[in-house]
């Protein structure tokens, strides 16, 4: 976790906790040696009240001899409901510091969880506030994150805190940073809520961003971030002067991805007129025309500072290879390795496999541990199928069965394999609509119908069909928010380059609106280039998701989270976040 900004009074406190735990008589039979290990094997035999207790100094003993991995083991299985309030507050100081210490989010979530009821000083809850949201914004909760953060420097004033918040508040898509200043009207959350919203609208051109920040600091001169920016912005201002103005774009004008590239050039180009911010120009160049390397010396010679393109998986995977690539450049595919290896290189596109994996990741926080699979019989259904397993197992769960089907054929076979033997408590869905749509009513037929089933953008034609998807009731999908605009963000007004969007879906085939938004993403990821080079951890809020860049350049797409209710996508939240508990 990173680093805390409490200094001596953290340490002061847990010195005072662990003093404390050594002298206080009443807490549990007492051993001359403060043995750990007696103390446990007494709580085996004691009572559950008692037991609790003795677990208690246990830990406690344990972490003042040093070893802190037992102590949090034990004080992670310690039944904490059976703690009086005295002993069950230095059992929540205790575990928070722990899990910090030993990296343990989910250790300091659970120790926080109930600050109210806890006995605690005003140092003593500051410090566990602040935890928690260190804790949450590890566990990617941004919006809670944020909502702890903000409460201790609304009582700190505290100018270090500013980087995990400005952290927070980027992980925040456009609803939620609105509702969070919704939610608190107090002068220091409205004033970064306007802080984010400033640098979403700078686009790639830091000068004009930096005059806006100096704007907002004269609105807000109290503010803390007026006072001390976040190192990320700051960071941003070694990049002035090196806006991107000038994006070759390498996309193939014949052979059997061009259908694929017009209809990514179209997002690109109606991206690139309606941004009135952005002062870039565009050179296509036909990638199946010429090499890649005389494709780079042609956009040099143009004065290109960006290459996006090429779209080709052979390509892209040629480029990594190497140790650079001669123009920064976002590669629209990625590439076969196992990491990108080439400076400079960025890789992005509408990876089904990218889904599958968060699909893995959401089943798994939902509480589920037993997964069957369902996915075609071809390489793509194999790829996904694949990325699906091994991040569950990852996780930590079991597949009990993995069935490939054949999409031409009737799904009640293959859906009646998938459950059959070991019943799983999910099924992961790799369809197209008309087939997926037959997997339900299967389901309920071989009496399974609560079983949830999880699937990926690909069962959903991104047309409102509320007869034909009825049959979809209750199945949760991931998808892009421009194909679920009242899911993601409560409507079409609030969805990322709104414009364009509007644009694109009346001009669009529908079967293509995906890749309209995927270019519409790309120009934007190339222009901020720079950008994402120099700051760890940037984020662009987009049309096909929330796009983070892994440490090797690869860009990951985070969806948000729809079920069909009356054969129309709905809402679904993540439990914990804006007090929403609900989960499938």
């Amino acid at each position: 976790m990173g680093n805390l900004t409490r200094g001596l009074v953290a340490y002061a406190l847990l010195a005072l906790l662990l003093a404390g735990c050594a002298t206080r008589p009443g807490i549990v039979e007492r051993v001359i040696d403060e043995d750990p290990d007696r103390l446990l094997a007494q709580a085996e035999q004691q009572a559950p009240d008692q037991a609790a207790r003795t677990r208690l100094e246990a830990a406690t003993i344990l972490a003042r001899q040093g070893d802190r991995t037992q102590a949090l083991e034990i004080a992670m299985a310690l039944a904490d409901d059976r703690l009086p309030a005295e002993p069950r507050t230095r059992w929540a100081l205790l575990l928070a510091d722990l899990g910090e210490s030993e990296g343990n989010p989910a250790a300091v979530i659970r120790a926080t969880e109930n600050l109210d009821a806890l006995a605690l000083n005003r140092e003593q809850a500051l410090t566990l506030r602040e935890q928690r949201g260190l804790a949450l914004l590890e566990e990617e909760q941004p919006a809670a994150a944020a909502e702890a953060l903000l409460r201790v420097q609304a009582v700190t004033d505290d100018e270090a805190l500013n980087d995990a918040i400005w952290r927070a508040l980027a992980g925040l898509d456009g609803r939620r940073l609105s509702r969070l200043g919704e939610s608190r009207d107090d002068a220091l959350t409205q004033g970064w809520v306007t802080l984010a919203e400033t640098v979403r609208s700078g686009g790639g051109d830091i000068e004009r961003l930096f005059r806006r920040l100096d704007d907002w600091r004269e609105r807000h001169p109290r503010h803390p971030a007026a006072r001390r920016l976040p190192a990320d912005l700051l960071a941003l201002r070694e990049l002035s002067g090196q806006e991107v103005r000038h994006i070759a774009v390498l996309l193939p004008e014949s052979g059997p991805l061009s259908r694929i590239a017009g209809a990514i050039a179209a997002g690109i180009r109606t991206r690139h007129r309606l941004a009135q911010d952005a002062d870039v120009r565009l050179s296509f160049l036909d990638s199946a025309a010429a090499p890649l390397e005389a494709l780079y010396r042609e956009a040099e010679n143009r004065g290109a500072q960006v290459v996006l393109g090429p779209l080709d998986k052979g390509s892209v995977s040629a480029l990594e290879r190497g140790e650079r690539v001669p123009l920064p450049t976002l590669a629209l595919n990625y590439g076969e390795g196992e990491r990108n290896r080439a400076n400079g290189l960025f890789q992005y596109g509408l990876s089904a496999e990218d889904e599958a994996r968060q699909v893995a990741r959401r089943a798994w926080g939902d509480g589920h541990r037993r997964a069957a699979l369902l996915v075609p019989d071809n390489d793509w259904g194999r790829r996904v199928g694949e990325a699906f397993w091994d991040e569950w197992q990852a996780q930590g769960g079991e597949v009990t069965n993995a069935v490939r089907y054949n999409p031409e054929a009737a799904a009640t076979e293959s859906t009646r394999r998938a459950i059959a033997n070991a019943r799983p408590d999910l099924l992961f869905l790799l369809a197209l609509p008309d087939y997926a749509r037959q997997v339900p009513p299967t389901l309920d037929y071989y009496g399974a119908p609560e079983l949830p089933v999880y699937a990926t953008s690909h069962l959903f034609s991104g047309q409102l069909e509320p007869r034909l998807d009825a049959d979809l009731d209750d199945v949760l999908f991931l998808d892009i928010p421009w194909q679920i605009p009242d899911a993601a963000v409560g409507g079409e007004e609030a969805l990322p380059y709104a414009e364009s969007y509007r644009r694109l879906r009346e001009e669009s085939d529908p079967n293509l609106f995906r890749l309209h938004a995927m270019g519409v993403d790309a120009f934007e990821l190339a222009r901020r280039l720079p950008q994402l080079q120099a700051v760890a951890g940037s984020e662009l809020h987009g049309a096909t998701g929330t796009l983070r860049p892994r440490p090797d350049g690869r860009v990951e797409r985070l969806l948000p989270w729809a079920r069909f209710v009356n054969g129309v996508p709905q809402p679904v939240l993540i439990p914990g976040l804006f007090g929403d508990d609900r989960a499938p």
